[in-house]
């Protein structure tokens, strides 16, 4: 039995938004938080400990990261070539410079030479030698459609025929990888990828016509005892009958409010031939709290946004309030009293959203299924329309005047024809 830990998109200095600087290091909170989640990884990593770690890709926000961004990163990781634990590093779509133009963050580790580190930035097969066996690890790294095709190839082509064309030629050289593998070695595909049934967020969008989306089927094959995958930020299971298990784990921190309501954390692996098994390990992240209110109908605005306030734990979260009220409400509301409530989360930020004056409940008598006179609709809705009751004699009128016309017009062209 081999022990692994898998991890993914650990995206090491994104949302500095969402932090304040630390007077005692210099360094935006948010750092510290990716910084400390990574190492409560890899001190799991050291306690166990595991033969091997497998990161899926994406381990920072882009492929040119401050130094001291870098530096924090590899604090962390070197911890694992203390200890002598074989680590592979996938290359994901931010660790391309400009999309696989100009080499990836990470091919550093290899430049280097670092003792028992891979880094995996092209689709081949790996057998690494750890404390308890062989592991044979074919790396699919992010590829996008320039990387199977040529530009002349899709000129004229559909979308669709493009993925399809681009899977058939993935296929080939997949199966090109599985023929050359060891039968009785336990195998890992560690692949950075969109899956055509997984639960997308945000990291669809950052991709957006860059990648492609490859089928399930390409993942399940039973040569693989287990698919190890990275750049979807939601831990998932896409085979429920795990033979083999395909698992993203997640990024291990939440990048920002989309990601408010997930559990982020690792995979804990006991690898064998044919019997392959995982757990999921939740982290300890910082929360992140959305504090929605409307109070465009409320007697006391500023008392229904402190109540609602304080129905929430917001001790050193991330908070942003979100206020819905009308625009005559606006002076009744005390922006210093909001900022004593929500002192005690980590940040926050406090939106008011003004309602539009045309979004007002629908006059039951003008329902697309009942059948009315223009003009007595035009009275209908003026009378629920208390801001145009001075106007409101003076609009009839107009109207009454171009049904007429309109009427007029549509005779004359009548009898001319």
């Amino acid at each position: 039995m081999i022990q692994i830990l898998h991890l993914s998109d650990i995206h090491m200095g994104s949302g500095f938004s969402h932090g304040r600087i630390n007077p005692a290091t210099g360094l935006n909170t948010r750092l510290e938080d990716f910084v400390n989640t990574l190492s409560l990884c890899i001190d799991r990593a050291l306690t166990d400990p595991v033969d091997l770690v497998i990161f899926g890709g994406d381990a920072f926000p882009d492929a040119t990261p401050p130094p001291y961004v870098q530096e924090a990163f590899a604090s962390q990781f070197r911890r694992l070539v203390d200890a002598n634990i074989p680590t592979v590093l996938l290359v994901g779509n931010h660790d391309q410079h400009s999309q696989g133009l100009g080499g990836a963050s990470l091919n550093i580790y290899r430049t280097l030479g670092v003792p028992g580190f891979v880094v995996g930035d092209t689709l081949t097969t790996h057998t690494i030698e750890t404390r308890n066996g062989k592991v044979q690890v074919i790396t699919l790294p992010w590829l996008t459609r320039s990387t199977l095709m040529t530009r002349q190839e899709t000129e004229g082509v559909s979308l669709a025929e493009v993925n399809q064309l681009l899977t058939d030629r993935l296929q080939v050289v997949i199966e090109g990888e599985i023929r050359r593998l060891d039968p009785d070695v336990p195998t890992i595909l560690l692949a950075h990828l969109m899956a055509d049934n997984a639960s997308l967020g945000a990291e669809r969008l950052l991709a957006v016509g860059k990648g492609f989306t490859l089928p399930l089927s390409l993942l399940t094959r039973p040569c693989f005892d287990y698919v190890a995958l990275g750049h979807v930020h939601k831990h998932q299971n896409l085979n429920k009958h795990n033979n083999p298990p395909v698992i993203y784990p997640g990024s291990i921190e939440r990048v920002d409010f989309s990601e408010e309501k997930e559990d982020k954390g690792y995979v804990m692996i006991e690898l064998e031939r044919g019997n392959t098994t995982w757990e999921f390990c939740p982290l300890p992240v910082r929360s992140f709290r959305t504090i929605e209110v409307d109070i465009s109908k409320a007697e006391d605005p500023q008392a229904a946004i402190l109540k609602a306030i304080a129905k929430h734990d917001i001790q050193d979260a991330v908070v942003r309030l979100i206020y819905k009220l009308r625009s005559e409400q606006l002076d009744v509301i005390d922006n210093a009293a909001l900022h004593t409530a929500l002192k005690a989360a980590h940040t926050y930020t406090i939106q008011p959203e003004l309602l539009s004056q045309l979004a007002r409940p629908r006059v039951p008598e003008l329902s697309a299924s009942s059948s009315i006179d223009p003009m007595e609709a035009l009275k209908t809705y003026l009378n629920n329309r208390e801001d145009l009751k001075d106007i409101a004699a003076t609009m009839l009128e107009a109207a009454e005047k171009l049904l007429s016309d309109d009427v007029e017009v549509w005779l004359e062209g009548a009898a001319s024809n």
